[in-house]
């Protein structure tokens, strides 16, 4: 069992930055890709980003490609999710996930979840 913590989340104006973090305890951190997904109210969960274990591997939604950064830190159990330029319609719910393969994926069949955190981000 993986237990997963965010952080990080906010409110910001459109064009900053917020820096998510997970904090992964339990069961070993090793083995699982990690990902971080965003939902709105009514809406499916939606990837944002991807990293394999132990980290050499990332994929990221075209909607956020250029502005997010996905990254590990293995010794410490933490993904980080670095959010630049941001807009409007990035304003959701983040949360992070574990998947017990050393790849990503980009559905949401991750074993594991966190409670997510908030984000808004206003015009």
């Amino acid at each position: 069992q993986v237990q997963l913590v965010e952080s990080g989340g906010g409110l910001v104006q459109a064009g900053g930055s917020l820096r998510l973090s997970c904090a992964a305890s339990g069961r070993t951190f090793s083995n699982n890709a990690m990902g971080w997904f965003r939902q709105t109210p009514g809406k499916e969960r939606e990837f944002v980003a991807g990293i394999s274990w132990p980290g050499g591997i990332k994929y990221y939604a075209d909607s956020v490609k250029g502005r997010f950064t996905i990254s590990r830190d293995n010794a410490k159990n933490i993904v980080n999710l670095q959010m630049n330029s941001l807009k409007p319609e990035d304003t959701a719910v983040y949360y992070c996930a574990a998947r017990r393969d050393y790849s990503p994926s980009r559905r949401a069949d991750y074993d594991y979840w966190g409670q997510g955190t908030q984000v808004t981000v206003s015009s």
